[in-house]
């Protein structure tokens, strides 16, 4: 049995398991809202408060290996730490105390291990796909073609970063109106521009969408797979979260606690990029970059 760690910007994730046939035998899966990049700055970096939460969780993460004896671990860090600029620090204080060997990927590999975990799951596989995975710190989107990745693009733009940096719907427009532009922009020059793709959706931000439009008491990753989200039921449950407060989002059927103030910058990244390139519905994967890194550590 294998341990993956997956420490995002707002969510660290653990999964121990393995594979099979190139199928995923899940055995624990554990997730913990620690908001890494909360308060992230270029001067100080990661804040204390946040290293302090995401090394808390873990050492409980550590304890649940250490208990299930398992000595294979690859823990992979993605834009929180990508742009701390003490992310050595957080490294040597999760090494010292855990024993995590914490491993910083570039957002080409992020792109590259989510279409491998997204891709397991997604039936049937289609022709063409637009993958799109809305993390904390940043955005990855990634261009499929015959099972071929032709593009994969990862933007420093998350629902963490523009829940702090731009309070407003009308602020946060615009620099998510840049980055959808760049990739169509992108498209058009690898000549993969105008296919009939399919979007798929993986991370927080759209598994809670598809939580709250399944009306999920319990979160259930095998109902999240495969289930498609239409444009306009997006919309109805934007203009049904900007009337409410904060609160009241998080008593929402469906809604991951500490996700309340986050919800809407996810979803406008989404909705902006459905407009930009007229898709109608979103597919939705529950599997992304964790289980791509199981994937590839049991290929071996």
């Amino acid at each position: 049995m294998h341990a993956v760690i997956d420490i995002g910007s707002n969510t660290i994730r653990m999964l121990l398991g393995d594979c099979h046939n190139n199928t995923i035998i899940p055995e624990r899966y554990e997730r913990q809202i620690v908001r890494l990049a909360g308060d992230l700055s270029p001067r100080i970096g990661l804040v204390p408060a946040a290293m302090e939460r995401g090394l808390a969780t873990l050492k409980n993460f550590r304890k649940i290996i250490t208990a299930a004896q398992i000595s294979q671990v690859r823990a992979v860090a993605t834009a929180a730490l990508r742009r701390a600029s003490n992310r050595d620090v957080f490294i040597a204080n999760v090494a010292a105390a855990t024993g995590i060997q914490i491993e910083v990927i570039a957002g080409e590999e992020e792109a590259r291990l989510t279409t491998l975990g997204v891709l397991s799951v997604i039936e049937p596989t289609p022709q063409a796909a637009i993958v799109i995975d809305i993390g904390g710190g940043s955005t990855e989107l990634i261009g499929i073609v015959a099972g071929q990745i032709v593009l994969q693009k990862s933007y420093p733009i998350g629902a963490v970063n523009l829940c702090e940096e731009y309070p407003s719907t009308v602020s946060r427009q615009s620099p998510i109106d840049s980055v959808i532009a760049q990739f169509g922009q992108s498209l058009q020059q690898a000549g993969v521009a105008g296919l009939n793709y399919q979007l798929i959706g993986t991370a927080g931000t759209i598994t809670t969408l598809a939580a709250i439009h399944l009306k999920l008491q319990q979160y259930n990753n095998n109902l999240i797979n495969n289930h498609e989200i239409s444009r306009d039921w997006l919309l109805g449950i934007q203009q049904k979260l900007e009337s409410l407060s904060l609160p009241e989002r998080e008593q929402l059927v469906g809604m991951e606690t500490g996700r309340g103030d986050l919800i809407l910058p996810g979803l406008q990244i989404l909705l902006t990029l459905m407009d930009r390139l007229q898709f109608s519905s979103i597919k939705v994967s529950d599997y992304g970059l964790l289980e791509g890194v199981m994937l590839q550590l049991t290929e071996f």
